[in-house]
């Protein structure tokens, strides 16, 4: 049994995604200019929104918690392997493997909700604007915020413990960089067809159901901008950087977990969780700064205050 127990618990490793060529220690290089720029980013805005009082309002408030989580999503992954490639070392614990899987896929279910529950947020401001402050109050606010939190942690919670309850065999190689799910269930000794299907279907309902929500909200909107006209221009302005953000996030979501395991490749793979886990949280902050006045009133606020001590 304590042998058992031993074996179980043995270090994993991660394959990781750079070698010691020359070209890659420039991608190394890259990735980490865009991590610390994402960082930066997301950090800046999350200071931004709590420091400004025009910003106290519901959208900024759902805005700065999605950067918080794109902020713990980048140094979920990230740091572990910058680590890994500076010091020659592959291998993590059985429990860092556990709790990188626990909050990637956490973090990952959080914000698709966050990003369904903005897109209510936009209907409410544009289909029904005086009643903005009655539907969106402060109240309202933080029970989507907690709605978003606690509907990633149980699943992520329900998914790590089953798949770390399971036996690995091999030498417990992770063709990836991370614990990422796909990864680590091909090294799993016995038959997990059932828990595959159940992690599809659990997929399935953390995207395609905020996606047709998020639909229907921008149907909705869309009919209602058609009516108003005049002021067309200014209801998509609001919407725009939701939109973008929903695009990229969800895109590459659909490509890296709406496959079947079998037909996962390591380069699609690695090269999926690159775009979710680095450049989409670095987009973002830019996104939102580059297309929204009030976020640039903002900031331009902020330097100027800067400049003047």
């Amino acid at each position: 049994m304590w042998l058992m127990n031993e074996t179980c618990l043995a270090d994993f490793i991660l394959e990781g995604i750079f070698d010691d060529s020359p070209t890659h220690a420039f991608l190394f290089s890259l990735t980490m200019v865009v991590f610390l720029v994402g960082v930066s980013g997301n950090s800046l805005t999350i200071l931004l929104i709590c420091a400004d009082p025009r910003l106290h309002t519901p959208m900024y408030f759902l805005l700065s918690q999605l950067s918080l989580l794109d902020l713990m999503y980048m140094c979920t992954t990230i740091p572990k392997m910058a680590a890994n490639y500076l010091s020659g070392r592959k291998s993590i614990s059985f429990v860092g493997c556990a709790t990188q899987h626990f909050f990637y896929v956490f973090l990952a279910g959080a914000e698709c909700v966050l990003l369904t529950l903005m897109s209510y947020d936009r209907y409410v401001a544009i289909c029904n604007p005086l009643r903005y402050t009655i539907l969106m109050n402060r109240r309202v606010t933080l029970m989507m915020v907690a709605m978003a939190w606690l509907g990633g942690s149980v699943n992520s919670v329900t998914h790590t413990l089953i798949l770390m309850h399971f036996p690995f065999c091999g030498s417990r190689k992770i063709q990836h960089f991370y614990c990422e799910f796909p990864a680590v269930l091909k090294i799993v000794c016995g038959d997990v067809t059932v828990y595959e299907k159940t992690f599809y279907i659990s997929t399935v309902s953390f995207t395609i159901l905020p996606i047709l929500l998020i639909s229907a909200s921008y149907a909705f909107i869309l009919h209602s901008v058609i009516q108003m006209r005049s002021a067309k221009r200014n209801a998509f302005a609001t919407c725009s950087s939701h939109l973008t953000v929903v695009f990229l996030f969800f895109g590459a979501f659909i490509f890296s977990y709406m496959r079947p395991i079998s037909q996962h490749t390591p380069l699609q793979d690695k090269v999926g969780s690159v775009f979710y886990t680095i450049i989409t949280p670095t987009l973002n902050p830019l996104i939102y700064t580059l297309r929204n006045k009030d976020v640039a009133k903002a900031v331009r606020r902020a330097l100027g205050r800067v400049s003047t001590q």
